[in-house]
C-alpha cells in the first residue's frame, strides 16, 4: 500500500511539473505575441534574472552592477519586489534615495534593505508593480537606469538588457517547479542578451553557454570581504586560528556561505542553517548565542542579508559580524564595455521613438 501511495505521489508532482512548465511557456508565448502590452520606462532598464528559485545570487550581483554604473557616471535606481516583507504597503516604498534610508526592514524586505544600507548614490524602491516604482524613480530622483532585480520572468515591463544568471547545477537538475527548481524551460535561456555563470570555471562558463545557446557569456569571480563587527561598530576583523566562529546563514544555499568563509581562512566550529528569509526571533538568538558558548566560538559570522534581520533583535549577547559576500562579473573591461554599448542602443532606440533622454546634471 505505501509503494501505491509513493507511486501517486510522484505521478502527481510529474504532471504537476509538466503543467507549471506548459503554463509558464504560454505566458511568455502570450508576451511575446502581444508586445504591444508591455509598458516602457523612459530611462533603460538592466534585468537581472534567472531561470530557477533561489540561491542564483541575484542581490550580490546587482550591488556589484549598481556600483559599476555609479563609476560610469550613472545613477541606478534598484527596482525590488520587496520579497517577504511583512508590511506590503501599497503602491511604491521607498527604502532609499541614494542618500538616506527612509524604510524598515518590515516595509523594504532584507535584500533592499540591505542593498540600500550598502550602495550609496543608488535608490532603492519596492513595489509589486515594478513600472510604477520606476516612474517615481525618473520623476522624483531623476535616475538615469533602472536595475531589475529578478526580473528574468517580469514580462509586462520592457528590459533593455536581460542578463541571466545561472550555474552548471541548473542544468543538472533541470526539472520544472514543483518537482525541481526551474521557473521556465531551459530552452528559455537563449532569449537572455548575456549569460552571467556564477559558479565554476570560465571553461565551465563557456561549455553552458554553448550549451543553452547563448552567445555572450560572462563569468562571476566570487570573494568574501573582510568581516564587520556589529559592536563596536564597523570594526573589521581578520581570520585566525585562535579565534573559531560559528556561522550563521539563512539564505537560499547556505553551504556556499559556510565554504567560502573556510576558504578564507575562518575556522567554524558550528555551521547552523536557517531557511531562507527566516525571520529570526528572540529564541533564534538565544540558541545562536547557546551553540557559540557550548562550541567554545568567540564570533558568530553571518550573511549581510541575515544581518538585516538580526539588527532589531539587538542586543545581541554574543559578538556578531556580517561578511560581505561579492561577486565580480569578468572579464571586466570586457563587460563595461558591452553594458556601455548596450546602454548606449537603448538610449538611441528611445530617441528615435521620440522620447527624450535628459542626462544626469
Amino acid at each position: 500500500m505505501t509503494r501505491v501511495r509513493d507511486d501517486g505521489a510522484r505521478w502527481l508532482l510529474r504532471a504537476t511539473a509538466l503543467l507549471y512548465r506548459e503554463a509558464a511557456r504560454r505566458r511568455r508565448l502570450w508576451y511575446q505575441r502581444h508586445p504591444e502590452v508591455r509598458r516602457r520606462l523612459s530611462r533603460p532598464v538592466i534585468s537581472v534574472g534567472n531561470l530557477t528559485v533561489g540561491g542564483s545570487r541575484k542581490t550580490p550581483i546587482v550591488a556589484s552592477l549598481a556600483r559599476l554604473l555609479l563609476r560610469m557616471g550613472e545613477r541606478p535606481a534598484i527596482l525590488s519586489r520587496g520579497y517577504a516583507r511583512r508590511d506590503r504597503a501599497e503602491g511604491v516604498v521607498v527604502v532609499s534615495d541614494g542618500a538616506r534610508l527612509s524604510a524598515d526592514l518590515a516595509r523594504a524586505g532584507d535584500e533592499p534593505l540591505m542593498l540600500a544600507r550598502a550602495i550609496e548614490g543608488a535608490a532603492v524602491l519596492v513595489s509589486p508593480d515594478r513600472y510604477l516604482a520606476g516612474r517615481l524613480a525618473e520623476r522624483r530622483f531623476n535616475c538615469s537606469v533602472h536595475l531589475l532585480d529578478d526580473g528574468f520572468q517580469t514580462l509586462a515591463l520592457e528590459r533593455d538588457v536581460e542578463l541571466l544568471l545561472m550555474a552548471p547545477d541548473d542544468v543538472r537538475a533541470a526539472r520544472p517547479l514543483p518537482a525541481g527548481r526551474l521557473r521556465e524551460p531551459l530552452e528559455t535561456a537563449r532569449l537572455a542578451d548575456a549569460l552571467v555563470v556564477t559558479e565554476g570555471s570560465e571553461t565551465d562558463a563557456a561549455e553552458l553557454g554553448a550549451a543553452l545557446g547563448v552567445d555572450q557569456v560572462f563569468h562571476a569571480r566570487r570573494g568574501v570581504d573582510t568581516p564587520h563587527l556589529v559592536e563596536p561598530a564597523g570594526k573589521a576583523i581578520a581570520p585566525s586560528p585562535e579565534t573559531p566562529a560559528i556561522a550563521v546563514a539563512g539564505v537560499a544555499r547556505p553551504e556556499r556561505f559556510f565554504s567560502s568563509l573556510r576558504e578564507a581562512g575562518w575556522v567554524l566550529a558550528r555551521e547552523m542553517a536557517f531557511p531562507d528569509h527566516h525571520p529570526f526571533s528572540s529564541s533564534d538568538v538565544a540558541a545562536i548565542a547557546d551553540a557559540a558558548r557550548a562550541s567554545g566560538a568567540q564570533l558568530v559570522l553571518t550573511t549581510e542579508k541575515d544581518l538585516m534581520r538580526l539588527l532589531p533583535l539587538r542586543p545581541i549577547p554574543v559578538a556578531l559580524a556580517w561578511v560581505p559576500l561579492t561577486l565580480r562579473i569578468e572579464p571586466a573591461p570586457a563587460f563595461r564595455v558591452w553594458l556601455e554599448e548596450r546602454l548606449a542602443a537603448a538610449r538611441q532606440r528611445r530617441s528615435s521613438a521620440g522620447q527624450a533622454f535628459r542626462p544626469v546634471d
